[in-house]
């Protein structure tokens, strides 16, 4: 059964435990938002507010899809991790061997690249040379080619820089060893699995998923990303350069960056509690039974592999205006690890020192994010448009209202 199918149904039936709020749009507030908290058996409330689309007057619910950004990067790590599980990939072998040709920083030509260090952002990449601008017809490879893509002061291994271009070359393995492209490979591996309505980009949504796609907005309330009129767009992708968008010349392991690995997911607030139920669940989805990962993979992504030692890595993104030093303290594998006691971590917008693990996304005026307390096996899903760039008015690095949906408001 779908997600949106089970939220519709939970929605009508008012199952117990389940809280449903639809509150008035505030005038300066965003334009929608949606707060959907979890544990292992299901979700326990959903509260939801504003418009999916303001021009057409249709407001948001728990079951629209929207672009979650960087969350997309947790997602994508699943299906790695499932490639892993079957032996198609080695977090550890030298990432050149899948991808068919040397993958080296040019200042350390003798250190090979892994995909662990890709999904712990310690890979010595950065943004500096572009990672989503490759059109239909180009090559990933051109881009790392260029040595703007390098951090010439520190060798792969040693260094934390929150860097996207880490997510097509990661997908890029994937789709060389398994011949498919990636937005089709992540819907066997990870999203039909779970039984979720998402797409990476809108040529694998289904129908009604497209029809209820989620406008975004920026902090002026300026249509910026998505405004389809419920339907698909005429090219998902960036179109070749001749202005051709023909999906079928795609050759898969040519292009990691086409589908958006790193931010091109486009997700319902339930289908992001699904996501989080089954890690919660050690792997499992207690819904429909489904084992997706072992617990030993799971556990190994919140593990932490990097943590701020006060000069061991950068705590912000660079690639966009949002530099609020803090936000990045402890990674594992595609998982942020929030609450570090350490001197200039401001990672906890909870504000209750609790270890939680999941992802934050900002792109496109949304902000987002997925927090799982595995401890006590409870978990919360945010989506909030027509939000500035930075995240301002909080106590922590996250934004006021991002501190608010953690504290249940």
């Amino acid at each position: 059964m779908s997600a949106a199918k089970i939220g519709r149904i939970l929605s009508a039936c008012a199952m117990p435990g389940l809280l449903l709020i639809a509150a008035a749009t505030h005038a300066n507030g965003p334009v929608a938002n949606v707060r959907v908290a979890f544990d292992r058996n299901g979700v326990t409330s959903i509260q939801t507010d504003g418009f999916a689309d303001k021009a057409a007057a249709r407001r948001i619910t728990a079951n629209d899809p929207v672009r979650v950004a960087s969350i997309s990067k947790l997602v994508t790590t699943l299906g790695v991790m499932r490639l892993v599980e079957a032996g198609k990939l080695e977090l550890d072998a030298d990432v050149s061997r899948y991808l068919g040709w040397s993958l080296r920083n040019p200042a350390y030509p003798h250190v090979p690249i892994t995909l662990r260090m890709l999904i712990s952002h310690r890979s010595s990449l950065t943004d500096a040379a572009g990672y989503w601008q490759t059109p239909l017809d180009g090559r990933l490879r051109d881009t790392l080619d260029n040595p703007h893509a390098w951090d010439g002061e520190h060798a792969p291994g040693t260094y934390f820089r929150y860097t996207n271009l880490n997510f097509p070359v990661v997908a890029q393995a994937m789709e060389r060893v398994s011949g498919e492209r990636f937005d089709r490979l992540m819907q066997r591996l990870v999203l039909k699995p779970l039984g979720t309505g998402a797409c990476f980009g809108w040529d694998t949504c289904d129908e009604a998923s497209v029809a209820h796609a989620v406008v975004q907005y920026d902090g002026d309330g300026k249509a910026v990303m998505d405004d389809n009129h419920g339907r698909r767009p005429n090219c998902p992708v960036r179109p070749a350069r001749n202005g051709s968008c023909d999906l079928s010349r795609y050759r898969p392991g040519e292009n990691g960056a086409l589908f958006g690995p790193q931010g091109g997911l486009r997700i319902s607030g339930v289908d992001l509690a699904r996501v989080g139920m089954m890690l919660l669940g050690e792997g499992t989805l207690d819904l429909n039974g489904a084992r997706l990962l072992t617990p030993g993979s799971v556990r190994a992504m919140a593990t932490p592999l990097w943590q701020y030692d006060g000069r061991n890595g950068l705590t912000f993104e660079e690639d966009g205006d949002d530099h609020q030093q803090g936000f990045f303290c402890r990674w594992g594998m595609g998982m942020q690890i929030l609450a570090t006691h350490a001197e200039g971590c401001r990672d906890d917008p909870f504000g209750d020192g609790v270890a939680r693990v999941g992802h934050a996304g900002s792109a496109y005026g949304v902000q987002a994010g997925i927090w799982l307390d595995r401890e006590h096996g409870s978990g919360l899903a945010w989506i909030a448009t027509g939000m500035p760039e930075e995240r301002t008015g909080g106590r922590s690095a996250f934004s006021a209202l991002e501190e608010k949906f953690a504290g249940g408001k």
